[in-house]
């Protein structure tokens, strides 16, 4: 009888320890978790992520029936909680990470160990690119985190890295302004790239907006920071820039030259227009007052000049008078 209830007593010791003190756990501030049962993830009814409009715009329209994953039940930060022996706890942290863009995570020691990637531009030059990508885990779609791929940020960095391939090799500058018929351009590709870093980086966000769709990693931002021509070629390309900013430079010149004779120009021509205008008006206006002292009467035109030719007879200190014979 004392061993049955010493075995009896052990087993509930064994079944407290293993099943119920062990089923608590917390879930970390920067945490979140979903929990299965039986190998089944607990749902949010029968929610589907393309339910969500934000997620939904980002696939195109073949790729929406193969990425559209269920909503999970998402256990937030605390505890403690309490999960069952047939249960299981997947935590993932959903801090934002940073890692460069040229990282490997199957091969880290690929793209000189993770520091450089290298892309091909139009005209053949193969570049080293420099730059870091911010990833962070997309609560909304942890089923595809989770469960949808195997390890997920492979996929983000493949993508991403063909994705900036691509636009690298295919990469056209905005056409330039015109400056007096002549259009100033480079025409150097791994120039206009250097020149337009923003847009680049701007394109990659874009670009790579769905991967919280397929993947359920959010990227925040990718910022190339740099982008290397190969050595061989580096002083070609100095020269060129060289020859091309003395270029812009005596365009400039030429342009503000031209601007300050114009301006110039428009000056001269309103001051002899005011001169004019300040010898006209004072004819106007005696042309005026004439024509308003004949509609007077018949004789005050008569008196009018009677009277200017004494005013003229008092100024002057001789006169010479016509004397009819």
């Amino acid at each position: 009888m004392t061993i049955t209830l010493g075995c009896l007593l052990g087993f509930v010791a064994w079944f407290l320890v293993s099943y119920l003190v062990a089923g608590m756990y917390t879930v970390g501030q920067n945490e979140r978790a979903v929990k299965t049962s039986f190998g089944r993830a607990k749902r949010l009814g029968n929610r589907m992520t393309l339910d969500d409009p934000a997620l939904a715009e980002t696939l195109r329209p073949d790729e929406r029936e193969r990425y559209n994953y269920p909503v999970l039940e998402v256990i937030q930060p605390g505890g403690p909680y309490f999960k069952w022996p047939w249960e299981r706890i997947y935590k993932v942290s959903v801090a934002t990470q940073t890692v460069n863009m040229a990282y490997d995570p199957e091969s880290p020691e690929a793209n000189q160990n993770g520091t450089e990637l290298e892309a091909v531009t139009k005209d053949e030059l193969n570049t080293g690119i420099k730059g870091q990508i911010r990833y962070r885990v997309g609560e909304q779609n942890l089923y595809a985190y989770i469960f949808g791929v195997k390890n997920p940020i492979v996929h983000v960095m493949g993508y991403f890295i063909s994705v900036l391939r691509e636009r690298i090799a295919n990469f056209e500058a905005p056409p330039a302004a015109e400056v007096e018929g002549l259009s100033v351009v480079s025409g150097v590709s791994i120039n206009d790239l250097r020149k337009n870093l923003r847009d680049l980086n701007e394109h990659m966000d874009k670009e790579c907006s769905s991967s919280a769709a397929r993947y359920g990693l959010v990227l925040d931002a990718s910022l190339i920071t740099a982008i290397d021509p190969p050595e061989e070629v580096e002083s070609a390309l100095a020269a060129i820039n060289t020859a091309h900013n003395q270029v812009s430079s005596d365009i400039s010149l030429a342009q503000a030259s031209a601007d300050q004779k114009i301006v110039q120009s428009k000056r001269a021509v309103e001051i002899e227009t005011l001169k004019a205008q300040t010898e006209v008006e004072p004819l106007t206006a005696l042309a005026k007052q004439l024509t308003d002292l004949r509609r007077s009467g018949p004789g005050a035109l008569a008196l009018y000049l009677r009277n200017v030719r004494l005013s003229l007879y008092n100024q002057a200190a001789q006169a010479v008078l016509e004397v009819r014979k």
